[in-house]
């Protein structure tokens, strides 16, 4: 690998307060028309077009103050023909000037025709109050020409709902973010080929050319955000053509025949109305800001009213419609699809998951922005008949096992339509999680059956955005497609706060690093021959046979026979922080005995009406033992315990024997028959890094996994000599803990607190 120099990112400014102000003004005109019954639809469409005339009258859309003055001059104080005026005003801006009337209000025919479809729409009556007049006014006093359309949508898209306006922005995709995914997928390569060729006339005018012919999609296109960084960048990437058309002597006599980059070159699909409009008007607005621009530097005024070009924008669900026919052979297919856990999708997400996925082995274990990355390899790979395209029965067995019978050929010839490959290229900013644990194998076995290249990506970063409330999401962005590339190159982060740096690669796999297609999936047993890891008990009790320290002994204090029956319960938490848990262990106490204990028959009844009105089979099953764990795995002897979670701040994941009588939960790993060799290896960083690449997460938290990370180790092949050393050296972490005999494993283990000895200890491991 070549180490790139480190990426010096566009400077974006934080977001302006006005933007906030702005949304939460609306925000009040909002709740005031719904409280007088004015909503839905209609209310959605209304506050579009205000937004369009705000942002109008402070862009040279329409003469300075017009809007406002018109409020001022022509509508009562009271408000109460505020709603009339309005709609006259909305007819005006869908008429041409030589179709209105001959005796219009001048103040009236001073407003442009608009078009475009945005004032078409018969609306039916709003009702406005002085306050509600007042609330306009306030609107209208603010500069909406300093407030970005790239970040206007997604705030005023808050407005629709109190809650999300309590937390605005929260999920907002910040303009940093976007670059992040647009520069590597298509800008930075179209700067390279104008810097290469600005000087030479012929090639400038075919490159602009070119620029006309790009088009851009985003299936989960939201207030358009991706979409208005988009244009934005490439209408700044044009007049820089522009320019140095001028100085290479083309003479310049109409700026509007020099513009080719247009907004219907834009595409996109919102599940939602009201964002699906804002994402248009957002598109029209930056055109507007971008023929500022042009006219700025030439000097001619310049403005592409009434609307004409029109951006393809499409209220619909994403998953359940053919992108081919929507629109057939686009350039570059981009965004920020739901990111949705396969625990937290709705019944209707789930049926569109299946819609869109069912076709792939285990797609439940699948987050919803998965659906995204199976449509658009679908796309490209020029499927128009069916929702998804089935690997042949040959790519099936070899990338998955699964049986080829004449069923399943049925189902291949029925999902297969006679595309052919595009050379369209893609980029999601998703969750990390499919990078992660077993999501890789569902996924990527099957993208990569697909033929699907990943030809650049940033490794996990956080997710940031300059609004309060900052959304805590812990991201990857993919870029990929059908054919591979040369350039491949891999965003490392030091850490998930920090800026990136590019890493050039041979290839990058599914777990985002430069290394071979290799899909690791879940594994019964251990790969080398190395004692086996299980999970811990599980109790299924609804907390009745659990106890804190202080719970505990009060009821010992009252039950005192329950004493040898109370053993210590240690999961993640409890092991690595040293918070203490019991446990009721009746696995072996005779029923007189337990009869002599009222307060513990207690508990188990109450075990036995939990497991009875459980919506599971199994555990209704359980009900019959309510004395006993739900599952029981307790080691007979001594054992090592490897957390199931532990913090992504740490080197190492903090690990310790235990004696058998402690009691593992299911947060906890267990390795029976276990000597020193196997925790030197285990706690190295050598298997850390191994568990980093592979092992799920919690949030950014590491989830630890048996089947995944312990069972596919690849274990060192060493001589006698070399595990007496490991030995030694794992006998020296464990005698370094020791010294502090007060800490847990979070004080010996945090990168601030971590003891000297310790950390020499485990470098002389790491060594060996």
């Amino acid at each position: 690998m070549v180490l790139l120099p480190a990426i010096k990112p566009k400077v974006i400014k934080p977001q302006d307060p006005i933007n906030i102000k702005a949304a939460e003004r609306m925000g009040k005109l909002h709740d005031a028309l719904k409280a007088v019954g004015y909503q839905g639809h209609a209310l959605e469409v209304y506050l579009v077009r205000l937004l369009f005339c705000l942002f109008g009258e402070d862009t040279t859309i329409f003469e300075k103050r017009l809007f406002q003055d018109y409020i001022e001059t022509k509508t009562n104080a009271d408000g109460s023909d505020l709603a009339h005026h309005l709609s006259t005003l909305f007819y005006v801006l869908n008429t041409a000037p030589d179709k209105r009337l001959k005796n219009l209000d001048e103040s009236l025919a001073a407003f442009p025709y608009v078009n475009g479809k945005l004032f078409e729409e018969s609306l039916p009556p709003a009702q406005f109050d002085a306050k509600m007049r007042d609330a306009l006014l306030d609107l209208c006093a603010l500069d909406w020409s300093i407030i970005s359309p790239a970040i206007f949508g997604s705030l005023f898209q808050s407005i629709m709902n109190a809650e999300a306006r309590r937390n605005l922005g929260a999920h907002y995709t910040s303009e940093e973010n976007i670059l992040k995914l647009i520069k590597p997928l298509f800008l930075d390569a179209l700067w390279v080929e104008f810097n290469k060729i600005k000087g030479n006339k012929n090639r400038l005018v075919e490159f602009h050319k070119k620029l006309r012919t790009l088009t851009f999609f985003d299936p989960a296109c939201g207030c358009g955000n991706f979409l208005v960084i988009t244009y934005r960048e490439l209408r700044l990437l044009e007049l820089e053509v522009l320019r140095a058309s001028r100085n290479s002597g083309q003479q310049v006599l109409d700026v509007e025949t020099l513009i080719n980059v247009d907004v219907d070159q834009f595409h996109g699909i919102e599940i939602e109305e009201f964002p699906a409009q804002i994402a248009q008007v957002a598109l029209w607005l930056t055109d507007h800001q971008m023929n500022m621009k042009v006219s700025e530097e030439f000097g001619s005024y310049f403005a592409r009213i009434p609307l004409k070009a029109t951006p393809h924008i499409v209220c619909a669900n994403a998953l359940q419609v053919e992108w081919g026919e929507f629109c057939h052979n686009v350039s570059f297919i981009l965004g920020n699809p739901p990111f949705l856990g396969k625990s937290n999708q709705s019944a209707a997400q789930k049926s569109d998951m299946q819609l869109v996925c069912g076709h792939i082995k285990n797609a439940g274990l699948l987050d919803f922005v998965s659906a995204w990355y199976v449509k658009a390899t679908c796309y490209i790979a020029g499927d128009y008949k069916g929702n998804v395209i089935v690997p042949s029965p040959e790519e099936q067995s070899r990338w998955r096992g699964f049986p080829v019978d004449d069923e399943y050929k049925e189902m291949y010839k029925r999902y297969t339509g006679p595309g052919k490959k595009k050379d369209t290229k893609c980029a999601f900013v998703s969750t990390n999680s499919i990078t992660q644990g077993e999501q890789v194998g569902v996924l990527w076995g099957w993208m990569l059956s697909r033929e699907v290249k990943i030809q650049f990506a940033h490794r996990t970063f956080n997710w940031t955005n300059e609004a309060r409330g900052k959304a805590a999401v812990h991201c990857v962005i993919i870029g990929f497609g059908m054919h591979d590339v040369t350039d491949k190159t891999i965003y490392e982060y030091a850490d998930i706060k920090s800026e990136p740096h590019a890493i050039r690669a041979n290839n990058i796999n599914p777990y985002l690093v430069d290394a071979p297609d290799l899909i690791i999936e879940k594994s019964r047993r251990p790969i080398c021959a190395v004692p086996e890891m299980t999970y811990g008990s599980k109790p299924v009790d609804g907390g009745n046979l659990l106890f804190t320290a202080e719970e505990m002994t009060e009821f010992i204090k009252i039950e005192p026979q329950a004493k040898e029956y109370i053993r210590p319960f240690i999961g993640s938490e409890e092991l690595i922080n040293g918070n203490g848990r019991y446990c009721l262990w009746l696995k072996d106490v005779s029923p007189q005995h337990l009869r002599q204990m009222p307060l513990v028959m207690a508990r188990i009844e109450a075990v036995r009406k939990m497991r009875l009105a459980s919506a599971k089979i199994p555990t209704q099953d359980q009900a019959t033992t309510p004395t006993l764990f739900g599952e029981i795995r307790q080691p007979k002897t001594d054992y090592l315990a490897v957390p199931e979670v532990s913090s992504e701040r740490r080197k190492f994941v903090p690990m310790a024997y235990l004696t058998s009588d402690i009691v593992a939960s299911n947060r906890l790993y267990t390795i029976q028959k276990v000597t020193v060799y196997h925790f030197g290896v285990i706690c190295s960083s050598m298997h850390m890094a191994w568990m980093r690449i592979l092992c799920g997460r919690l949030k950014s938290d590491f989830t630890y996994s048996a089947s995944l990370v312990y069972n596919n180790f690849p274990w060192p092949e060493v001589n006698t000599l070399q595990t007496q050393k490991i030995e030694a050296a794992g006998l020296a972490v464990l005698d370094a803990r020791a010294v502090h005999t007060n800490a847990s494993l979070a004080d010996l283990y945090d990168p601030l607190t971590m003891p000297a000895n310790l950390l020499e200890a485990h470098q002389a491991l790491d060594k060996l």
